[in-house]
């Protein structure tokens, strides 16, 4: 239930005092410590924000992150720019937003700095070869998560199969929001079933979802007109995070459709859709493509093994991506990335946490969240077949694979420990 009264009357005392200081450290205590992705950091805040400081109770923090959820966008970091917007209105939750994605920005930057320097000097990555295998198993137990927590019946199950065979078959961006439609619409169906609640009176403040569609809009356009590379991924990321649901491991489908090689005619000449778009303006500078499957599942790995936002991945396909363009280019690069990314999930919870109490109220609004829920974890399912197929089909890469999945599932080591054994591994074997 949302409390009555201005963000600044609803803000405990404390806070007010210290000019919300004591929150914004508490968040970047967060953005250090909270290992493990979405599913993981719900626990974190639990602790942190609820039992300890109690800027929200457990009843409000479930049921904003359940709205985050439902949402498209990073759904941890939906959660935590919506309590400091309760907490103290737009100013405190822009503030949330960078104090909580930068530390991670940071690190992938630098990962991706990393990898160009070793692709230059044609260095040999073998050291990274557990890496891979090993990101499929982290995708792989995001499915299984995503699965087990929202499947409950028979017709979420059937979702699940349907949108993972989908999207496995058109593997293009564009195909996922309308799997997302149709999914909800099926289970909006089942309404009836749903307990009847007193309506409220919906009044729709649409300030912000103004704003996220002139921004999408305006990226567009701005991207065809000047055929700018930072523009253009500004504009892919803010598209990209419009759509993705399921959090991190959601945005792994939508990122390698759009930024990984593809091998056309079997294995003869390899380009990029992102390439393709981009070639026109560039010729006289011959691109890269912005990565390579291994480059992409090195790097994604890297992002599960890191504290705060699984998203914070996109800084280091935006720095790849802008890496002719020396240092500078990948500082852009990873910056316009990751501002695209972040701003529509931020944009779009801001708007409607401002008349979700009322939202809710709908059963067929209720109804359909359980099968937008059932199709992105049919999505996630699809990323991992996807992720892996391109693998070296060897009994090593299986085990490592199934070797991760079931350390993520059966035991409480850390993710960090899980890639450094990699990467130790890797170098032990090389």
């Amino acid at each position: 239930m949302v409390r009555e009264g201005t963000p600044k009357e609803r803000a405990p005392k404390a806070i007010q005092r210290v000019g919300y200081y004591i929150f914004l450290r508490d968040i970047l205590t967060l953005a250090l410590t909270a290992f493990g992705g979405p599913q993981a950091h719900l626990a974190y805040f639990q602790r942190l924000l609820v039992e300890k400081r109690k800027y929200v109770t457990e009843e409000e923090l479930m049921e904003i992150n359940s709205l985050c959820q439902m949402l498209p966008g990073p759904a941890s970091t939906q959660t935590l720019t919506a309590i400091g917007f309760k907490i103290g209105g737009p100013t405190l939750a822009y503030l949330t937003l960078l104090v909580w994605i930068l530390p991670a920005v940071i690190i992938m930057m630098i990962a991706a700095m990393i990898m160009s320097s070793i692709q230059a000097k044609n260095w040999s990555t073998e050291f990274t070869r557990f890496i891979q295998p090993m990101a499929v198993g982290f995708v792989s137990y995001g499915a299984y998560i995503i699965s087990v927590k929202t499947i409950r019946t028979k017709t979420g199950f059937v979702i699940l199969l349907v949108a993972a065979v989908m999207s496995y078959i058109f593997q293009t961006p564009f195909v996922f929001p309308i799997i997302l439609l149709g999914a909800g619409l099926v289970t909006a169906l089942k309404y009836k079933a749903q307990p009847k609640e007193e309506k409220q009176k919906l009044v729709v403040p649409w300030a912000n979802f103004l704003l996220w569609i002139n921004v999408l809009i305006f990226a567009a356009v701005l991207g065809a007109v000047t055929k700018s590379l930072p523009v253009k991924l500004f504009e892919n990321f803010y598209r990209n995070g419009s759509l993705v649901f399921g959090g991190g491991q959601g945005l792994a489908p939508l990122l390698y459709s759009e930024f990984v090689e593809i091998e056309e005619g079997g294995g003869g000449k390899k380009v990029s859709k992102l390439k393709a778009k981009i070639k026109e303006k560039y010729a006289p500078k011959p691109l890269h493509h912005p990565t390579s499957h291994n480059e992409f599942l090195s790097g994604y790995a890297v992002a599960q093994a890191l504290p705060g936002p699984v998203f914070s991945f996109s800084a280091y396909i935006g720095a790849l991506s802008m890496r002719d363009y020396g240092t500078g280019g990948e500082i852009i690069g990873a910056a316009m990335s990751a501002l695209g990314i972040f701003l529509p999930g931020t944009f779009l919870i801001f708007f409607v946490i401002r008349f979700w109490d009322s939202l809710k109220k709908y059963r067929a609004v209720r109804a359909s969240l359980e099968g937008i829920t059932a199709a992105s974890s049919g999505l996630v399912v699809a990323s991992a077949v996807i992720l892996f197929q391109p693998l070296a089909n060897t009994t090593l890469n299986f085990a490592v694979t199934l070797s991760t999945f079931a350390l993520l599932t059966f035991t409480k080591i850390p993710p960090p420990f899980i890639i450094l054994g990699g990467l130790v591994l890797g170098f032990l074997l090389k």
